[in-house]
């Protein structure tokens, strides 16, 4: 393997596919990113086993500047590869192996020699397409991953809940996070037609979102064992988590006693102020409502108190009295890019609906919190 290539897109590449690399590996060769090299062509691959990001470097790319001397393939480990091209002070990198797998990288007066591992220890991963295949807008799936992600529980003893479930009937694909305590819900109409149900790693999910940097069309091809997102010459793979995703729909309630609308960024500086002042580390803000003014509120014995009145634009309903999650709360406003927001009340006990007014696509969910004072 003998092959020059430009800096610049060569560690662009690697920073990409070494987003998949766990530092603890559960396969010696999972710490390194696979280099397999055509005469036209680089395709680099890394993986933990759960994501695997594979992604292709071209000779007919002018900004590539790639020149290949010899095929061949190497596997290098991950943090040594990224540190070494990052430090040499080139525009051209040059990489051969130069005897069985030890490989010498050199750019200008630069010159490292790493010992890799060989390719055919790299365990063998299918990236082959699953049949099921839709297309979608990548500012459309960027808003159904951070409007869903981040709802989802960071906690292994439910793994399911550490998904977005993505559920498909024909062209309507509903997509719902939850951690038991919040749930965030996207719908989305699509062009074709798929009937799958499906929930993806979170982490996954922001590893696509991290990588689209750019407009255009996502390819996304699922089975009912992986998920697939082609991203120009970049595939990103995962599996997909095992078990039924709770039914949601049955949590989110359809009447109402009590509804607020209010300016998204007046609600969204209340409750930061608010937060400050926690319980134990936790910020619950109370909120007290009528037609005449809302409060947020929020006091702790050790901190003390902040009180402040809320410009609202309407309310309608009896006197409320209610408490949440700051940091739940102002998540899921955040999330919805809205300028003004409705917030529907069932009761004072009972999980309360964010939604924008101009987008009824989504929908946030947080459930109260029980005080005692």
């Amino acid at each position: 393997m003998n092959f020059k290539i430009s800096k610049r897109a060569f560690q662009s590449a690697l920073n990409i596919v070494a987003r998949a690399i766990s530092s603890n590996s559960p396969l010696p060769a999972l710490s390194g990113i696979k280099m397999e090299v055509e005469h036209d062509s680089i395709t680099l691959t890394g993986s933990d086993s759960d994501i695997s990001i594979q992604t292709v470097l071209h000779g007919s790319d002018e900004d590539c500047g790639l020149i290949v001397k010899e095929a061949g393939s190497i596997v290098i480990e991950a943090k040594y590869i990224l540190e070494i091209v990052r430090k040499i002070d080139a525009d051209e990198i040059e990489l051969e192996i130069v005897d069985g797998s030890l490989t010498r990288i050199s750019g200008m007066s630069a010159e490292f020699r790493i010992n890799g591992m060989r390719a055919m220890d790299y365990p063998a991963i299918d990236f082959t397409r699953p049949s099921q295949q839709l297309q979608m807008d990548a500012d459309l799936l960027l808003k159904i991953i951070s409007q869903t992600t981040f709802a989802t529980s960071d906690r292994e003893t439910r793994p399911v809940l550490t998904g977005v479930n993505m559920k498909c009937n024909g062209s309507h694909l509903e997509c719902v996070a939850t951690d038991s305590y919040r749930l965030a819900k996207k719908t989305v109409e699509l062009d074709s037609e798929n009937h799958f149900n499906i929930t993806i790693p979170a982490r996954s999910l922001n590893e696509v979102a991290r990588t689209i940097d750019s407009d255009g069309k996502i390819q996304i091809a699922v089975s009912d064992k992986k998920a697939q997102f082609w991203i120009g010459d970049t595939v990103i793979q995962t599996r997909l988590i095992d078990g039924a995703y709770p039914e949601t729909e049955r949590l989110i309630p359809t009447e109402f006693q009590h509804e607020l609308t209010v300016d998204s960024r007046d609600m969204l500086s209340a409750i930061d102020r608010a937060s400050f002042i926690k319980n134990e580390g936790i910020s619950i803000v109370k909120m007290s409502a009528n037609s005449e003014e809302v409060v947020i509120s929020s006091k702790s014995q050790e901190v003390g108190s902040s009180v402040e009145n809320l410009n609202i634009i309407q309310y309608e309903g009896n006197p409320l009295e209610i408490s949440f999650s700051g940091k739940y709360v102002f998540e899921a406003i955040r999330v919805l890019s809205a300028t003004t927001i409705k917030i529907f009340f069932s009761g004072e006990m009972k999980p309360f609906i964010i939604r924008n007014v101009d987008d009824d696509s989504i929908l946030q969910l947080v459930l109260p919190v029980r005080t005692y004072s």
